[in-house]
């Protein structure tokens, strides 16, 4: 039988999602930042070559790795935090070969 998981409980559910929503609103001003940052960077170092498609391109893709590192490891976070990571059946539990490491 599949175990419930914390997540399904309401409250419990509210607050985790409540975290990784601050967490990422959060990140969302970190990513602004390592675009300012980047933006000024290569406008110092360049000077006036910067185009505004690279100022595009870099903007896009610095933003947004930070933002999906952040995303994925805020998952990570959430699933751990809630407890969500111990509801889950470890079909290999009695494998001898699997259990070896431990």
């Amino acid at each position: 039988m599949v175990k419930r998981s914390p997540l399904d409980n309401r409250d419990t559910s509210q607050v985790a999602w409540a975290r990784y929503r601050r967490l990422m609103k959060g990140m969302a001003l970190v990513s602004f930042g390592a675009v300012l940052l980047a933006l000024g960077w290569l406008r110092y170092t360049m000077g006036d070559a910067l185009t505004i498609h690279m100022i595009i391109a870099t903007a896009a893709g610095v933003g947004l790795s930070v933002l999906l590192g952040a995303a994925l490891m805020g998952l990570v976070f959430l699933s751990s935090g809630s407890g969500h990571d111990e509801a889950i059946e470890d079909p290999f539990e009695d494998d001898p070969d699997m259990n070896r490491d431990r």
